[in-house]
């Protein structure tokens, strides 16, 4: 049960941060759409709704995404579907409905690594930066690893515009249930990025299989190696959705679709 004794909404994000470390128990509120996930008493809630963080923008190299920019607003953005071959679309569409879709901010999503996020594993795949307040700019893969190194808020991203092909796979129960198994491939030049989430861990990058596929053909016996290697170096759990067993027999199901739309898109 979450219990809330103040609400602090800052002007800017800097009077957020102070407010923030005053005391322990004060936390940030993005779009609060998971609160009932935790159990906490918070003593005052900082809400960002008020400094100016939703919004996309673009210049010749990369995009850049506020921290209350929500899924919906990512999910339709013309700029990103068109350069990333409808990867984020693709990620964010089948999460729960569109009301959800509307609370749910990037900045929330990634600053709690949440192990069962499709965007985060979609994300994971591209060349993307994460800009904390105090803490500066760090790649997503190692703030995924070690989180924050301190207390911080998480103001930006920003995700470089690298010529590439990209893809993203589910395993759900239902259409709008959470992800059973996620996968994103991305090939850019000759490299390959695969990233896979709700293991029912975080999004993590499957490096060995990764090296194995560079400069490699899309051919059978070279997924099914490939899967091979994805099924061994990732650690699969098991949970209410599925078994590590089931999950790393779909890991490999995932991948060949992922590489086989890739290779599509490709040629």
């Amino acid at each position: 049960m979450i219990t809330i004794r103040k609400y602090f909404f800052p002007e800017t994000i800097e009077e957020a941060y102070d407010k923030l470390m005053e005391k322990k128990n004060n936390a940030i509120i993005g779009g609060g759409a998971y609160l009932k996930l935790g159990s906490k008493a918070i003593g005052t809630a900082v809400d960002l709704s008020n400094i100016g963080l939703d919004y996309i923008s673009e210049d010749d190299t990369a995009f850049e995404i506020g921290a209350m920019t929500t899924f919906s607003t990512v999910m339709l953005h013309e700029g990103l579907n068109e350069h990333f071959t409808n990867l984020f679309q693709q990620a964010i569409e089948d999460i729960v409905g569109m009301q959800l879709k509307n609370m749910v901010t990037i900045g929330g999503t990634i600053y709690s690594r949440y192990g069962f996020s499709d965007f985060l594993t979609a994300l994971l795949v591209t060349n993307t930066k994460v800009k904390l307040f105090d803490g500066g700019w760090v790649s997503l893969n190692e703030f995924l690893e070690k989180g924050p190194l301190k207390r911080d808020i998480l103001e930006k991203i920003r995700i470089e515009k690298t010529a590439g092909f990209y893809n993203f796979q589910d395993l759900r129960g239902s259409s709008t249930d959470y992800s059973i198994l996620n996968l994103a491939v991305s090939k850019q030049d000759s490299h390959y990025r695969i990233a896979v989430g709700a293991r029912p861990g975080r999004a993590k990058l499957a490096l060995k299989t990764m090296e194995y596929l560079q400069d490699k053909e899309v051919s059978e016996e070279n997924t099914e190696k490939a899967g091979d290697i994805l099924s061994e170096e990732l650690v699969f759990g098991t949970n209410g959705r599925g078994s590590k067993e089931y999950r790393k027999a779909m890991g490999k199901v995932l991948l060949k679709k992922a590489l086989q739309e890739v290779s599509k898109d490709e040629n």
